[in-house]
């Protein structure tokens, strides 16, 4: 497996930057943020290019945004901007487009699940001449209610979006904080994972007594090893299950620098996951 880690946690730093820390670090991939480092289609090859001078595979391009949006207009021009960021990361060959399903919140569930699938499947066969695979990330939103983020809600499109071209870029993290066995939703899901992203949870049991699962401050993302997973565990687990591809950190730990604070405090943060990992793949 590669270890990378996904380029938000230095969106206030030029990408040049970003992967000149990424390779002196001894990182082997870089996972590229559309809203921090690629701003327009047309900058995806020379972002690319600039990671791979570095010698760092991309594993990834990711594009924040509600593909669902209840306002019809921003929809389009969502849709619209992400089948434009498709065909330009399919001719870089870069093999992962990264998005996030959403939810309209005046549709029924049915209806979100159909319609992103209707999309997803567009956006597949647009990209037929290119081996471009899409994967959303289990990030429940803001409202923790985005559709397609739990084992449930995966087996809804992946009954209508029968492509191995859509997958799951999977975060245990989310699981853990929503109460979902990351293990046992791993193997279920074992031929649909394109990407991990490397990322924990830590959960404060006191402050989750006294305040409940709708209270706040309860749980914490951490690097990972810092959280309650185990990532031995996890990794010998994608190993046996077949997966060969990236470890993204992604790191989100407000113990080193998250979000946007000390610079050096987030790339020693970066390092303390990229030596964990390495650690823990070197002992399988």
């Amino acid at each position: 497996m590669k270890i990378g880690f996904y380029t938000s946690t230095f969106n206030d730093r030029p990408l040049e930057e970003v992967v000149d820390f990424a390779a002196s670090a001894g990182f082997d991939a870089i996972e590229i943020d559309v809203g921090g480092h690629i701003k327009t289609p047309d900058q995806v090859n020379n972002a690319v290019s600039l990671a791979r001078s570095r010698n760092l595979y991309v594993s990834s391009i990711t594009f924040f945004g509600n593909q669902l949006d209840a306002d019809h207009s921003k929809r389009r021009e969502l849709r619209a901007k992400t089948a434009d960021f498709a065909r330009a990361i399919g001719e870089t060959r870069v093999p992962i487009f990264v998005i996030f399903p959403g939810r309209d919140d005046t549709a029924s569930d049915e209806a979100n699940y159909d319609d992103f699938a209707d999309f997803a499947n567009r956006l597949i066969e647009d990209t037929s001449s290119s081996d471009l695979t899409f994967a959303i990330e289990n990030w429940p939103g803001p409202k923790d209610n985005f559709i397609g983020t739990t084992p449930k809600g995966w087996q809804e499109l992946f009954q209508r979006i029968r492509s191995r071209r859509f997958g799951l870029e999977f975060d245990p993290s989310h699981l853990i904080r929503i109460g979902v066995d990351p293990y046992v939703a791993m193997d279920a899901v074992k031929d649909r994972i394109a990407i991990l992203h490397a990322k924990d949870t830590a959960i404060d049991t006191a402050v989750q007594q006294a305040v409940g699962y709708h209270g706040k401050g309860w749980w914490q993302y951490k690097l990972p090893g810092l959280g309650l997973l185990d990532w031995s565990r996890f990794l010998r687990q994608a190993k046996a299950n077949g997966f060969a591809g990236t470890l993204s950190i992604e790191h989100e730990d407000a113990a080193y620098g998250w979000p946007g604070k000390d610079l050096d405090a987030r790339k020693e943060g970066e390092r303390v996951g990229l030596a964990y990992l390495r650690r823990v793949l070197g002992e399988l």
